[in-house]
């Protein structure tokens, strides 16, 4: 590409002049690049790929058919800005009967076009430069990304293994926690599969008390809980004094394509959000509310199935490593298992990072997951990979036992 004026014009936040000329390559399309060279040495092979991070279906036909009838409806074809109210109302209810969560419709929830477009917006509600965001670390970097555009500081705490994958919040220094205005918390987590405590929410909701931060509680995969009731930090005592939690009708409803969800909880950054929002985009779609409306009205017939699903896949992928070698415990939670990779093949290929494992995964046994090298070497396996029926998951896990049992792994 040519050089033009605007090359001098691009901001720092996204390189200035630099923009577009870095060649460095993204970890995702590093993963890309491997899966077709691996097609193309292996034409014949089945590519499984265990690294997709959305639901392997579609949304339940009864939601399919409420979108389509209330598309056709004239008065849903304008603006929607904040969220309508029937929306907010189905949400006050499911949250009351998923979460025990009371919460008023008008003043403790807005609707959001996906959980990604919220977290681009909380950091300009409340990061001003110089201001710090505590992000843990692996983990969904978008609030971080958006906190450094606005000239703010990210703060990364290692979700490590021997914690149970969940943030020291103690190592903060003094002056990280003067500094701190958000505190992010995603559980259950991505990439983990880890989820919080009761406990774990109580001494967070003490430590935002005692600082002065908002925790923003990222809860996509709160519905696929597999140890009993989910858990919102709004449930907590004091919950709502601190916190706002993101919720998607993607994980849970399957419509990760239709871009919902919604944030709620502490009224004022409820509000803080709502008034941002409102300079940024005019809402979801009508007829999309109106139809997850039918969907969180009919959560019990269908996330417990989605959840089990996932359940049962992870449990067996999880006995497939064990018996591997592996170091591999079932979840609590989300679609995720994050294991830690081995230091080589008896046949003597060293690995000496999840991304160096996980390319050799997809070249060798055309098997996809994600690399994270962030706090130690770990690969996560997605059980959304794509399987139409039992039959056909039973297979695909089948083959996964066979190409990986073909290498003997030194952990």
């Amino acid at each position: 590409m040519a050089e033009n004026y605007l090359q001098k014009l691009f901001a720092e936040r996204i390189g200035g002049e630099r923009f577009g000329k870095d060649t460095a390559i993204y970890k995702f399309e590093k993963i890309k690049r491997a899966k077709a060279a691996a097609q193309q040495a292996k034409p014949g092979v089945e590519l499984i790929d265990m690294g997709v991070g959305e639901p392997d279906e579609q949304a339940f036909p009864e939601v399919v058919q409420a979108l389509a009838d209330e598309a056709a409806k004239w008065e849903n074809r304008t603006y929607a800005d904040n969220g309508i109210p029937e929306f907010r109302e189905a949400v006050a209810r499911y949250m009351r009967e998923v979460y025990g969560v009371a919460l008023d419709p008008e003043t403790e929830i807005c609707h959001s076009i996906g959980s990604k477009a919220a977290l681009t917006l909380l950091p300009a509600c409340f990061v001003n430069p110089g201001d710090c965001a505590v992000l843990t670390v692996p983990g969904y970097p978008v609030l971080g990304t958006w906190t450094d555009y606005l000239g703010g500081e990210t703060i990364k705490l290692p979700l490590l293994k021997d914690n149970g994958f969940l943030p020291d919040l103690e190592a903060l220094s003094a002056e990280q926690r003067r500094r701190a205005k958000l505190l992010y918390l995603n559980y259950p987590n991505n990439p983990t599969g880890a989820s919080a405590s009761p406990d774990f929410f109580d001494k967070a909701i003490a430590f935002a008390k005692k600082h002065g931060l908002v925790i923003v509680s990222d809860a996509a995969y709160a519905p696929l809980n597999f140890t009993g009731k989910p858990l919102s930090i709004l449930s907590r005592p004091g919950g709502k004094d601190v916190a706002v939690e993101l919720h998607s009708m993607s994980k849970g409803f399957n419509m990760t394509g239709w871009r919902l969800g919604w944030l709620c909880g502490n009224v004022f950054a409820v509000k803080a959000y709502g008034t941002v929002k409102d300079n940024a985009d005019s809402g979801q779609f009508r007829a999309i509310q109106k139809a997850a409306i039918k969907a969180l009205a009919d959560h019990a017939n269908i996330t417990p199935k989605i959840c089990a699903k996932y359940q049962r896949r992870l449990a067996a992928l999880t006995d497939i490593l064990k018996e591997l070698g592996f170091d591999a415990t079932m979840p609590q939670g989300s679609f995720y298992l994050y294991v830690e990779i081995p230091k080589a093949t008896s046949a003597g290929r060293p690995f000496d990072s999840g991304e160096s494992f996980c390319e050799w995964l997809i070249k060798e046994h055309l098997i996809s997951t994600v690399p994270w090298d962030d706090a130690g070497h770990f690969v996560r396996f997605s059980a959304t990979f794509v399987a139409s029926t039992l039959e056909e998951e039973q297979r695909v896990l089948r083959e996964v036992r066979r190409r990986l049992g073909q290498s003997d792994f030194v952990f």
